[in-house]
C-alpha cells in the first residue's frame, strides 16, 4: 500500500488530522492500537470557554471555540453518529469577591458571546452555591468513545488496530516503509507514547494521570456543573464526574484516593448522595511541560512530523490545530511559535 500520510495513533487528534488531509484529496493510513488508547476512552470531553481555579477565559478562546460546533457536527453528518453534546456550563462563585469580579466581566468585551447570565444567589437547593455562579455558553462536550467508533467506521480500510513497532519503520531515499506500507511523511499523533520515541524523546513531555468516575446521583440539572469537579450527565441518572490531576503513580492504574477525592469534592458541590459508584477508570494525559501541544517536523529526519500533547483540552483545541497543521504539512504555511516545536530544537 502507498500513502501520502501514514498517521501513527488513532485517538482524538490522529483521526481528526487524518480526517483533514483525506478531506484534502489526500491518501492516509492510520495505524493505531485501541486497547492502548487510555487518554481519549476517559477523556470528560469537555470543551469549556473559562477554566481553572481562576477561572480565567482560556488560551486563544476566540480563534478556538468558534470552530469547535461546527468541526465535529461536520465529523457527526460524515458519520452517521451522534457525539456532540453543547451545552450550558454553570460554574459557582466561591467568595463574594469572586461574584463582584465577575459582575465586572460582564461589560467585558473579551466575554462576550461566553456568557449566558450571572447569578448572584444559589440556582439550586442541591447545589453549594450561596453566592451565585456563572452561566456559560459555547460550552459543552464531546463523546469520545463514540466519536472515535465513528471515525474508525468512516475510515474504513484507512484504519488498522495493531500494535506500532517503531524499530520496522525504514527509511530509503523516497518514502518510509512499514511493513507492506510505503508513505511519503509520517505523522506521529501517539499522546505519551511519543516520548518512548527515537524521533521525539527530547521534547518536554509532562504525563498526567487522571482519574475519573461515573456514579448514579438524583440530581439532573439541564447544564453541566464545573467547580472542583465537573459533573457530566451520561443518562438514566448517571453522570461522569472527575477528575484528578497528578505526576506520580502514573502506572499503578485507578486508586482509593483519587477516588475518595472526587467522591469529597462531588458532595461539597452537589449535595445530593450518591447511589452508586459505577466505574472508576484512569488515564494518561499527553500534556506538556508549557502547557502548549507539539506541532511540526523533525529538524533531522526527512517526512517525519508530530501532532500531539494536547493535554486536558484536546476536544477544544484539536479542530483549530488540526486546520493549522494541514496547511503547514500541505501548503507550507506557517505554525504558530508557540506550539511549534522548533521551540525546543536547541535541547536536541
Amino acid at each position: 500500500m502507498k500513502v501520502d500520510f501514514l498517521l501513527i495513533g488513532g485517538g482524538l487528534a490522529g483521526m481528526s488530522l487524518g480526517y483533514q488531509l483525506q478531506n484534502s484529496g489526500k491518501k492516509i493510513l492510520i495505524l493505531d492500537h485501541q486497547s492502548g488508547n487510555q487518554s481519549s476512552q476517559i477523556a470528560a470531553g469537555l470543551y469549556n470557554p473559562v477554566t481553572g481555579r481562576k477561572m480565567v477565559k482560556t488560551w486563544l478562546a476566540d480563534q478556538l471555540f468558534p470552530q469547535i460546533e461546527p468541526f465535529y457536527q461536520e465529523l457527526e453528518q460524515k458519520t452517521g453518529r451522534s457525539f456532540l453534546r453543547p451545552q450550558k456550563i454553570y460554574r459557582p462563585f466561591l467568595t463574594v469577591e469572586e461574584q463582584n469580579e465577575w459582575m465586572g466581566h460582564s461589560s467585558d468585551p473579551l466575554f462576550q458571546g461566553y456568557l449566558d447570565g450571572l447569578f448572584q444567589s444559589s440556582q439550586s437547593s442541591f447545589l453549594n452555591d450561596p453566592f451565585g455562579g456563572v452561566m456559560l455558553t459555547q460550552s459543552g462536550w464531546l463523546d469520545i468513545p463514540t466519536f472515535l467508533e465513528g471515525m474508525r467506521t468512516f475510515f474504513g480500510d484507512r484504519y488498522r488496530d495493531v500494535i506500532f513497532e517503531e524499530d520496522k519503520l525504514i527509511k530509503s531515499d523516497q518514502y518510509w516503509s512499514y511493513e507492506n506500507i510505503e508513505a511519503n511523511e509520517i505523522i506521529f499523533c501517539t499522546g505519551v507514547h511519543a516520548a518512548q520515541s527515537k524521533f521525539f524523546s527530547y521534547l518536554p513531555f509532562a504525563p498526567v494521570k487522571g482519574e475519573i468516575l461515573e456514579v448514579k446521583q438524583d440530581f439532573c440539572p439541564e447544564f453541566i456543573v464545573n467547580r472542583g469537579v465537573f459533573r457530566v450527565h451520561l443518562g438514566q441518572n448517571v453522570f461522569r464526574v472527575g477528575s484528578t490531576y497528578t505526576h506520580f503513580d502514573l502506572d499503578q492504574g485507578p486508586t482509593e484516593r483519587a477516588k475518595d477525592e472526587i467522591l469529597g469534592r462531588l458532595e461539597s458541590l452537589v449535595q445530593v448522595p450518591v447511589d452508586e459508584v459505577v466505574s472508576h477508570k484512569f488515564g494518561i494525559r499527553p500534556a506538556t511541560k508549557d502547557r502548549k501541544p507539539f506541532l511540526g517536523k523533525h529538524p533531522d529526519f526527512s517526512g517525519v512530523y508530530i501532532f500531539n500533547g494536547f493535554g486536558a483540552k484536546g476536544v477544544s483545541l484539536v479542530p483549530y490545530f488540526s486546520l493549522m497543521m494541514r496547511d503547514f504539512l500541505l501548503n507550507g504555511s506557517s505554525l504558530s511559535p508557540e506550539v511549534d516545536i522548533a521551540r525546543y530544537f536547541d535541547y536536541i
